[in-house]
């Protein structure tokens, strides 16, 4: 039985392997962890032993016992190494200053399962910006690969559905870069699509109608920079925020450029955005493919996009999915169920076109 939370006193060890006790029974492993100290324990453990119980929670057939500066483990022989690899990753993230809670051990947890991560502690402490106490930095592998391609291309396309960190990750690039001085300024900019919405019938002039929709851009910087410096930065056009349609006729030198919502640009839209791109520049295009708001019978620039350029040396495409979602665990949950619910319908209008048409479906 795992003893309580709070009678718990932790001590922990760097790095050893603990030893199996020889009278482990058939079917059954146990081994023991040693700490170094109580302070790396309780790191390890987590604070009020939240990150223990998560890891209870995660392998409900292992019986968990601390005494002293040891953390004995027994259960199934195939769940022991899994829990020893992953406290074993946990001292590796505990030693480089990361706060080990049940939302850190979900990410690490979610790394181990990807069996081509050879050093989880590497993705999770890839630091881009630290901003007023908080660090920004990838929390899956497929974010690491996309703020990667960032660095490694001139052009990339970042393709995911909500949530999964494909425009704030773009916009914590920016800044870094900014700051670095590899570029002279920032563009921030979406098509003035509207989401079954209809700016005319906002107040105000067209930039107060604008501002609101381009919000979420301001949002991402109010977080990554100091809120006073942002009005001065704009005005001396350092950052500029605003619609795509502004984009046009230009030559953006020196720049890094993100275009958002890309879902909503017609063939020619993107086009015309990708030759803006000047000398020095960097262009980050974002969007969700799956929520497309364009007219009817209209093409989304974004869906065919790969296609075209596909194979084009120094552009990357970058594929994101609901494993990396960053916001609530439920925007996973209704990423997946509409993602089946539209495989439902495909399948039942291909099913109609066929018993109509007697065509075979696609």
């Amino acid at each position: 039985m795992t003893d309580s939370a709070s009678s718990k006193r932790r001590s922990t060890q760097s790095g050893g392997k603990g030893s199996e006790f020889p009278h482990s029974l058939p079917g059954l492993r146990t081994e023991v962890v040693v700490f170094d100290n109580s302070d790396q324990m309780v790191q390890s453990l987590g604070s009020q032993d939240e990150a223990l119980r998560f890891i209870e929670s995660q392998f409900p057939g292992v019986d968990f016992h601390a005494r002293g500066n040891e953390l004995s483990l027994t259960g199934p022989a195939g769940d022991i190494p899994r829990i020893m690899r992953l406290l074993q990753e946990v001292r590796g993230l505990v030693a480089r200053g990361t706060v080990i809670s049940p939302a850190v051990l979900e990410q690490l947890v979610a790394l181990l399962r990807t069996q081509s991560v050879q050093n989880p502690v590497d993705v999770l402490t890839h630091d881009i910006l630290s901003s007023r106490g908080r660090t920004i930095r990838p929390k899956t592998l497929n974010q690491k690969t996309y703020v990667d391609s960032i660095d490694e291309n001139t052009i990339i396309f970042g393709i995911g559905p909500a949530g999964t960190g494909k425009t704030y990750l773009a916009v914590a690039k920016a800044v870094q870069a900014l700051q670095q001085k590899e570029v002279s300024r920032i563009i921030l900019t979406r098509p003035a699509v509207e989401a079954g919405e209809r700016l005319g019938f906002l107040p105000g002039t067209l930039s107060d109608k604008i501002d609101p929709y381009l919000r979420p851009l301001y949002d991402a910087l109010h977080d990554m920079m100091d809120p006073e410096t942002i009005p001065r930065l704009m005005a001396a056009g350092t950052i500029e925020v605003a619609p795509l349609a502004y984009m046009r006729g230009r030559t953006l030198n020196d720049a890094f450029i993100i275009l958002d919502e890309a879902q909503n640009t017609t063939p020619e839209q993107m086009k015309m955005f990708l030759t803006r791109l000047g000398f020095g520049s960097k262009m980050v295009v974002t969007g969700d493919v799956t929520q497309v708001d364009l007219p009817v019978g209209t093409k989304s620039g974004l869906r065919i996009v790969e296609d075209i350029l596909s194979g084009v040396n120094d552009i990357s495409f970058s594929v994101l999915d609901s494993a990396d979602v960053v916001r609530h665990r439920l925007v996973g949950d209704i990423v997946n169920a509409y993602s089946s619910w539209d495989d439902v319908q495909r399948r039942r209008a291909e099913k109609h076109r066929s018993t109509t048409t007697g065509a075979p479906p696609a």
